[in-house]
């Protein structure tokens, strides 16, 4: 029986945007929902690097493109990004703890997109979504990307979980695979 689903997929091929349009339909039902998700940040047509934007509406930076190649400072980069982890875990784990300690009378859901690269910098990020996926009281709604060069252990524990329910996303089935998911997503809040 499924108790999490995630959605994965090549990069732009419209996880996020399901997941936002997931998020509203559940949302006008008048379910429980919190959590994050990635936005690219574009200037002059060019992506310069990724947002974390909460569904409470705040917003801090994921990553940047570094124009200097020295990595004077502790970085974490991913290609030509570095990442901000100080930001993302701010606006990150105050939100996740906050789901895992609800009350269980009504099961919430978190919206965490996405569960790769970047944000697996972050040990405390790791502990948190492990956390959530085994309290009993919240539904992940979540993004992993496909798998590619070396596995991430979190994503490929994920991914191999039973009680986790995983949609391929495609262009051919991004624009039909919606109601499957809300299906799935209402099925694991039973």
């Amino acid at each position: 029986m499924a108790k999490h689903v995630f959605l994965t997929g090549p990069p732009g091929v419209g996880k996020t945007t399901l997941i936002q349009k997931v998020t509203q339909a559940l949302k006008s039902s008048g379910i429980p929902i919190d959590g994050f998700y990635t936005e690219e940040v574009r200037e002059g047509g060019r992506r310069t690097g990724f947002d974390v934007v909460t569904l409470s509406g705040k917003r801090g930076p994921l990553s940047r493109v570094s124009s200097d190649s020295s990595t004077s400072r502790r970085e974490y980069r991913v290609g030509q990004y570095v990442v901000d982890l100080v930001s993302f875990e701010q606006l990150v784990l105050p939100m996740l703890r906050n789901v895992n300690h609800g009350s269980d009378a009504e099961k919430k859901i978190c919206v965490i997109d996405e569960i790769g690269k970047m944000e697996l910098f972050s040990q405390a990020f790791i502990q948190a979504v492990r956390q959530t996926l085994t309290g009993s009281g919240t539904v992940v709604l979540g993004t992993i990307p496909i798998p590619k060069g070396k596995p991430l252990d979190l994503v490929e524990e994920i991914r191999s979980r039973k009680d986790v329910k995983v949609f391929n996303v495609s262009k051919e089935n991004r624009n039909s695979i919606l109601q499957d998911i809300l299906a799935a997503v209402e099925s694991c809040r039973k």
